[in-house]
């Protein structure tokens, strides 16, 4: 690991990721007697990017490792909760100087995370019943690939491209071939009946058919060589050559049902953002997406102590008190109250509701129950259902 720049788990539970500040507020905090201050932590995203008005939060399984064996006790959102501005993702209660370094780490894990899980949610809702591809491994730093490929994957993406991320979730990976291969091969035909030909049954026949010539033509090239074997056809178009993708797909689309291949598919890789899906869901059937989730708009999480002492205390511009949150399930719908509030039904249509900050750490104890990323995109899929229609984020 000497030659990649990285750090380790144990460095990371040591405290060494942190910003000077809290080591130095740390140091003065107990030089004053003042370290052991019961205080109250809130995390929470005040704001969000342009056109977000919700988000998914990931990566409380990775920070409830941090407070093991710490005198704390965490309440957090569950793996996967869409949430909404100002309302709390997570309380930490404690002593002070037992995550004070820690907060630059949670922060990280949860920003990273949720930022990318947002973005692939986005995303899937916009998709619908089409299917989402996530091929933004190459985005990122190796490092952080099974960090992307998971946030990815719970965010709605229906599939993952990267070998070893498939793996460790439990997923067969999906993909179909490079340019790569067919420049070696030297012509499209040769390349598309070799795959067919060496690679296993269960494997898609997907031809990708940009390389040369022009989709429609590539397409019928690779439904005339495979027929019924082919499953589908991918444009991976460059922006140079891009034009109007619409028009480039209705044109092949109709070029194979005119041939007779209405079974084709088509997926449509290469620069697809939310703005493409919308333009494009109701002619293709399936998108490959990269950057634009592996490098999404940043979910702006922080940390603030609205309580010491049992006192509610909070900088200007932050709700001071320890709050809890309800949700009510029918009409979706979260309400923020003061921790010492209790509800039981939903102010706007009586339906019971349901207090949403769950115990994950108590003194010291991890008690939280990790799902499985199946099951936490599950939930995280149940709750899209119930959003409105979205529109295409403003590009920044």
């Amino acid at each position: 690991m000497a030659d990649f720049y990285a750090v380790t788990a144990d460095e990371i539970l040591q405290g060494k990721i942190t910003d000077i500040y809290f080591e130095r507020a740390k140091e003065i905090l107990k030089k004053e007697g003042l370290s052991r201050l019961r205080v109250v932590a809130e995390v929470h995203a005040y704001s969000m990017p342009k056109g977000y008005e919700w988000a998914v939060l990931v990566g409380v399984s990775e920070v409830v490792k941090i407070f093991e064996g710490k005198e704390v006790d965490v309440y957090a959102l569950p793996e996967g909760t869409i949430f909404r501005p100002v309302h709390p993702v997570m309380n930490i209660e404690g002593p002070y100087e037992e995550f004070c370094e820690f907060e630059t780490v949670i922060l990280g894990i949860l920003r990273h995370s949720t930022s990318i899980a947002t973005k692939a949610a986005r995303c899937k809702k916009i998709a619908g019943d089409k299917a989402l591809l996530f091929f933004g491994t190459r985005a990122v730093h190796p490092l952080l690939a099974l960090i992307a490929d998971r946030a990815a994957f719970i965010g709605g993406c229906d599939g993952i491209s990267d070998v070893y991320g498939a793996e460790k979730l439990g997923l067969k990976p999906v993909g179909t071939m490079p340019h790569a291969l067919i420049i070696l091969f030297g012509e499209q035909v040769k390349a598309w009946k070799a795959f067919d030909k060496h690679m296993p049954e269960d494997v898609p026949r997907i031809a990708l058919c940009d390389t040369w010539f022009d989709e429609r033509v590539e397409a019928l090239m690779a439904a005339e060589a495979l027929g019924p074997r082919l499953y589908g056809v991918r444009f991976d178009t460059p922006s140079s050559r891009k034009g109007n993708m619409r028009r480039i797909v209705e044109e092949a689309r109709w070029a194979l049902d005119a041939k007779g291949f209405n079974h084709v598919k088509i997926i449509v890789s290469g620069g697809v953002d939310e703005d493409a899906i919308m333009q494009l869901r109701d002619v293709v059937d399936g998108f490959g997406v990269g950057t634009s989730i592996a490098f999404p708009p940043s979910i702006d999480l922080s940390m603030d102590i609205v309580e010491v002492e049992g006192e509610p205390r909070s900088k200007k511009g932050k709700l001071p008190g320890k709050k809890n949150l309800y949700r009510c399930w029918n009409c979706f719908e979260d309400y923020m109250v003061l921790s010492k509030v209790k509800m039981d039904s939903c102010p706007r249509c009586g339906s019971k509701v349901e207090e949403m900050l769950k115990p994950m750490v108590l003194k010291g104890k991890v008690v939280h129950e990790e799902k499985s990323p199946k099951e936490v995109r599950e939930y995280v899929l149940k709750q899209l259902s119930l959003i409105k229609e979205l529109k295409p984020a403003p590009s920044s």
